[in-house]
């Protein structure tokens, strides 16, 4: 089929995303889980219909930044404001257990590695890939709860701890390690000063010139050009580009612009982009032959990484006043990793930190996270709902 090969991909991931959306909501589960089972399933770990590549990963990049944007236009900002102290308490909690236990298991399957292995396997194991809780919640319409707006600001805590950690660790083996160390530190405060800055400006201007904007599908230009522009301001200050597109989001919310950027956007990232990010996760594993004792180990820290983020997010929501089914929600939706846990594993494994074996570990961890999330956070939030814990 030659060059017109993307186009062939992209038909078989939007049936794929219909079919495996379909299945899943006849199942009563989140469209989520069946996109991302779909994905895996036509990928080379079974039919191989498609393969990954560039062009299907850009696509996906563009969905999760849309994805993030629009839960950014749905978060009450004030809301978030008051959940501050609560989202470092989870925050908090979902790093250091899984960082803890995580070290502690490989070290108990694995031991005779280098010390370094051991810790930096636990720094992958504190990333969150709430993208995943984000879809799963907006499907269940609990985005904006009480534990909703939580988990989102835990997940941007929790992204920047983990991005000084994994500086800190790589920095022990480069001369100029506590330069840069210090260095990341400076830009990641600076990105947030400036975001801050400008969304403040962008707000003034939105509506001061709010007639301009609302000519000829300006609005919806004007806010694609600002979430792209914000997302790549992000990855060059050292923080992960969703970050960048959640602020912009937040900033729209603001202003009384918002339901009608949200309902633009959405029709723009849910007809093509958003369905290709979920169906990539499944498509992009390509697992390697297995042993006995890689599925051992994989199969066990995987349930270390699960269980940590229960326990540590779960406690530190307890900490801050949930009441016990907000703080397993909460703990759940700590739960998946995806694109942040396989950048770092990658990183790691390119520097010669950590070895293939555990490499492989982490795609396990990734796969099974995001597949067992959707299902364990619906059943939570149904739960909830039930003895009335969900504010609508």
């Amino acid at each position: 089929m030659g060059e017109y090969q993307f186009l062939m991909d992209l038909v078989i991931i939007i049936l794929v995303a219909n079919l495996g959306g379909y299945i899943a909501n006849r199942l009563n589960q989140p469209s989520v889980l069946g996109q991302i089972v779909g994905g895996l399933i036509a990928g080379p770990t079974f039919l191989g219909l498609v393969h990954d590549s560039i062009f299907i990963t850009e696509m996906s990049e563009i969905g999760v930044i849309l994805l993030m944007f629009i839960a950014g236009l749905e978060t009450d900002v004030d809301e978030l404001k008051s959940s501050g102290k609560a989202s470092t308490m989870i925050a908090l909690g979902g790093v250091i257990v899984p960082f803890i236990l995580g070290g502690a298991a490989l070290y108990f399957l694995r031991p005779g590695l280098d010390n370094l292995e051991y810790i930096y396997y636990g720094i992958i194991l504190t990333a969150t890939s709430v993208s995943i809780t984000v879809q799963t919640l907006r499907d269940m319409r609990c985005l904006k709860c009480r534990a909703g707006v939580s988990i989102l600001g835990a997940a941007i805590i929790d992204d920047v701890i983990g991005i000084i950690l994994v500086t800190v660790v790589t920095g022990m083996i480069s001369p100029t390690g506590g330069a840069s160390v210090l260095w990341v530190i400076m830009k990641i405060i600076g990105f947030f000063l400036i975001a801050i800055g400008i969304g403040v400006v962008f707000y003034k201007l939105l509506n001061k010139r709010a007639e301009f904007f609302n000519r000829q599908r300006r609005l919806l230009q004007a806010a694609l050009i600002y979430c792209f522009l914000s997302a790549i301001f992000a990855e060059e200050m050292g923080v992960a580009a969703i970050i960048g597109a959640y602020f912009t989001g937040v900033v729209f919310s603001t202003t009384h612009f918002r339901n009608q950027v949200s309902h633009e956007v959405q029709r723009v990232a849910y007809a093509l982009f958003t369905p290709i990010f979920f169906v990539h996760i499944g498509i992009a594993v390509d697992m390697p032959p297995f042993t006995w004792s890689l599925v051992i180990l994989s199969l066990s820290l995987t349930a270390v990484a699960l269980i940590g983020k229960l326990i540590g997010s779960g406690f530190g929501a307890k900490l801050s006043k949930f009441s016990n089914q907000e703080a397993l929600q909460i703990g759940l939706g700590m739960m998946p990793r995806a694109e942040v846990a396989l950048i770092v594993a990658n990183l790691g494994l390119e520097m010669g930190i950590i070895g293939q074996e555990i490499f492989t570990s982490v795609i396990v961890m990734v796969l099974l996270s995001t597949i067992v999330t959707p299902i364990a956070l619906k059943g939570a939030f149904h739960i909830g709902k039930t003895r009335g814990v969900v504010e609508s």
